[in-house]
């Protein structure tokens, strides 16, 4: 068989195909590019008005998937949703539920901003006013006035309980005592029980009509003390008035087409003259509260607190790194004082769902169901379109310091989850809900087909990762190199990796190598420097490896021929960084029953898809040689210094032309090494990590010395995979090592065994001189030895059938 040309070992990117010479004559993409079914999906559930159609944006890690979508809501963000500054006040009827306003977007700084400047008025000329000259003559005359019509309704009674010699005494509001007197001096109680019988009962007379006229009297004063309290308060609410007034008044004019804005003002108006003492008085605790809740401002008890502000009418897009309860929901902040927990409506704080309400709110699912009660509340909130604020402890029926239940806050907005497949069908096989509220899953693929038109595409996408990132430009040979990296990472040469990360090192890594250099721009031999660079910090493991093929711990053969005994291929994972490594399988046949022992799955070192390959392997082998007659020679399979598990079916291939040069006792090549997938009908299937495996047999290879016949066989199928790597293209180009692809495993037989395989004849016998042909005269020859030594048993079991007959008829 020929090896394969050079062109089909790697997809050169033909830059004279470009347009440009350097990225800086490109446009950056708006898009993310390859993605237009992801982007369709997205697409479709941001434009659809109904509940239910959040997205769950499926793929893994490094894909683009926040980078696509930030950028289609920067310039397809539906301009239908309306955003509102959202600010909560207190509540004066019922201080435990403070109220919700929803204003336009930029109204609510401007309303705090007033109430503020409003307040700071208050605060100084309130004081000035009501401890000024004028006010307190008048509210000190008021007072003499009622002061004086009390004593007037005392004095009445006092008089009359003169004349009947009794004394009146007033002490505190509502107290009194009426005494009987002996001239000037009170009674005492040896005196008054030397009065007659009739003086003292006079007495008692008295004192009983004084008691009556002095309640009535009692409740003219307080008639009068109450009369007084509405005229002060008529008073203060004049004179608030005539500080307040006009100033509320403008406020109110300013805002008249917010009704919602207009009521709270007017129930500021009432509720001041109700809270007058709070500007007289200083109060220690509403100033704690103040200086500890990093606020100076007095009072509070009419502050804004603005929640939620946009400085103009633009869609909101939040990305929450953190979704933590109260990060998302928000919560009520309190302060302590003197060992009193205090809290009030201007200490809640927004959570992230109340900044993207009206818009659009991006997560990680996998953040999202890690943090505790998150995932429930997000399915509430969006089932209810209402966010309430609560505390954890109500969530853990715990009872908490925080006592507020403020207003819910109408919630329309578009979640957007980034997470992987196996999240995204884990909730849909556990959450019925997930399925109702996530309706739109966008798909993101992982790679893009490679054409001309693609790589121009992908050219831009280069460029707007240069200047989002900031980095130097690209030479138009520099994006070749890259363009040509990513058909190795999505392993196909017709494939380009949309995996935006690993591109993104790439050129962060090569911008670093092109300015240590002093380069302007980056070139092709910045990109191979730091794909070298990347390469050798993370080769440590693979080199540890080589190091025992050098010297000799590790046995593996690269020259000469040997029975049973291939050279098998494989895959090594270390930290991300793959590598392949040759395996010696080695096969031993016996006289048996025609049973293939697979060693590794015998010790339990074989995975489940190894053991079936070998199953396959056995029943192909079985369809050849045992149709009509069963097999008397079994066989072991084992791969040799193997100390840990082996998986997948990728050595099926190798296993089986172990097993072939067992059974006919052909060497096989050991300048040669195979990987590959064998089915039942013995065509070699396609499998992974193509280019890993022949640079790792290649390094083997110059390791022990390059003869020249040095090789690997591989599926054919596996040709579109090939990217290799130069040291190999160099390697081929100078003949020094050749690559092979087979379809069958006959083909593959052929190559290691130096001899044709064999075609069956009609009778289903193969050609003496065949491969084939040579196992099949080695089996005829054991069925042969098998039949005859079952014959000559035959004939010995029937002579010592008749001794015994013989015997007892003597006996008779």
């Amino acid at each position: 068989m020929k090896s394969l040309p050079l062109n089909q070992l790697y997809n050169n990117c033909d830059t004279r195909n470009f347009s440009f010479k350097t990225t800086r004559q490109l446009e950056p993409l708006e898009e993310i590019v390859g993605q237009n079914r992801a982007q369709e999906a997205v697409r479709f559930a941001l434009a659809m008005p109904h509940g239910g159609y959040n997205v769950y944006a499926v793929g893994r890690n490094g894909l683009g998937k926040r980078t696509m979508m930030l950028r289609y809501l920067e310039h397809h963000a539906n301009k239908e949703y309306q955003s509102y500054d959202w600010c909560y006040v207190a509540n004066f009827d019922d201080p435990r539920s403070p109220r919700v306003l929803r204003l336009p977007a930029g109204e609510g700084q401007n309303l705090k901003q007033d109430m503020d400047r409003l307040m700071l008025r208050l605060t100084k000329l309130i004081p000035q006013t009501f401890e000024g000259d004028s006010f307190l003559e008048r509210a000190e005359k008021l007072k003499n006035d009622y002061g004086n019509l009390q004593e007037q309704e005392l004095d009445k009674v006092a008089r009359q309980a003169k004349r009947k010699k009794v004394s009146l005494s007033v002490s505190t509001p509502g107290g009194y005592r009426l005494i009987a007197m002996n001239g000037d001096e009170p009674h005492t109680q040896e005196s008054f029980a030397a009065l007659t019988e009739a003086q003292r009962q006079g007495f008692e007379d008295a004192i009983n009509k004084l008691e009556k006229k002095l309640r009535a009297a009692l409740r003219k004063v307080a008639d009068l003390e109450q009369d007084y309290t509405d005229k002060q308060q008529a008073l203060n609410e004049e004179t608030l008035e005539s500080i307040t007034g006009h100033q509320l008044d403008e406020l109110v004019a300013k805002y008249k087409a917010l009704p919602e804005i207009v009521d709270y003002l007017e129930s500021v108006r009432k509720d001041l003259a109700d809270n007058l003492d709070i500007f007289l008085e200083d109060s220690e605790e509403q100033a704690a509260m103040a200086y500890a809740s990093l606020d100076r401002k007095m009072p509070r008890r009419y502050q804004i607190n603005l929640m939620v502000h946009h400085k103009a009418q633009k869609v909101p897009v939040i990305v929450e790194d953190n979704p933590t309860y109260h990060s998302l929901f928000g919560y009520v902040e309190n302060v302590t004082f003197k060992g009193t927990v205090f809290t009030d409506f201007s200490l809640i704080r927004p959570g992230s769902l109340h900044k993207a309400n009206g818009g659009y709110l991006l997560m990680d699912a996998i953040k999202v169901l890690e943090q505790p009660f998150v995932w429930d509340g997000l399915k509430r909130a969006l089932r209810s379109k209402s966010l309430q604020i609560n505390s954890l402890e109500r969530e853990l029926t715990l009872s908490g310091t925080i006592s507020l239940e403020p207003e819910a806050i109408p919630l329309n907005v578009k979640i957007v989850l980034f997470g992987d497949r196996e999240t995204w069908m884990l909730l849909q096989e556990y959450d019925p809900e997930f399925s109702e509220l996530f309706r739109i899953a966008a798909d993101f693929e992982n790679e893009m087909h490679r054409n001309a038109d693609s790589e121009q595409q992908y050219a831009k996408f280069i460029a707007s990762v240069v200047v989002e990132k900031k980095l130097l430009h690209c030479d138009r040979k520099a994006v070749g190199r890259v363009i040509e990296y990513s058909s190795r990472i999505a392993d196909h040469q017709q494939r380009l990796s949309l995996h935006a990360a690993d591109i993104a090192n790439l050129l962060r890594e090569s911008d670093f190598w092109a300015r240590d250099a002093g380069a302007r721009m980056i070139q092709a031999t910045h990109v191979e420097q730091a794909l070298a660079s990347a390469r050798y910090r993370s080769s440590r493991i693979r080199d540890q490896y080589f190091d025992s093929i050098r010297d000799g711990t590790t046995l593996v053969s690269t020259e000469g021929e040997r029975v049973g005994q291939v050279n098998a291929l494989s895959v090594l994972s270390a930290g991300g960084f793959e590598f392949g490594m040759p395996n010696r399988i080695t096969a031993t046949c016996y006289y048996g029953d025609g049973d293939i022992i697979d060693i590794e799955r015998d010790v339990k070192l074989g995975g489940n898809l190894h053991s079936k390959g070998v199953m396959i392997l056995t029943s192909w082998l079985a369809s050849r040689f045992a149709v009509t007659d069963p097999m008397s020679l079994s066989a072991s399979l084992t791969f040799e210094q193997n100390y840990g598990e082996v998986d997948g079916d990728s050595a099926s291939v190798a296993e089986l032309c172990a097993l072939v040069s067992s059974l006919s006792g052909i060497p096989i090549r050991q300048d040669l090494a195979i990987t590959g997938s064998l089915n039942q009908f013995g065509e070699v299937q396609p499998i992974g990590g193509a280019n890993e495996k022949i640079e790792g047999f290649f390094e083997t290879c110059r390791i022990k010395g390059l003869s020249g016949s040095q090789g690997v066989i591989l599926p054919a199928t596996n040709v579109q995979n090939l990217m290799l790597d130069s040291d190999i293209l160099q390697a081929v180009r100078q003949r020094k090592f050749a690559i092979y692809a087979v379809e069958t495993a006959e083909e593959a037989i052929s190559l290691l065994l130096g001899k044709t395989a064999g075609k069956p004849s009609a009778k289903g016998r193969y050609p003496a001189n065949t491969v084939f042909g040579v196992i099949q005269k080695r089996l005829d020859s054991m069925r042969e030895h098998e039949r005859q030594e079952s014959s000559s048993e035959r004939r010995q079991s029937h002579d010592g059938h008749h001794a015994p007959h013989v015997g007892h008829s003597g006996q008779a």
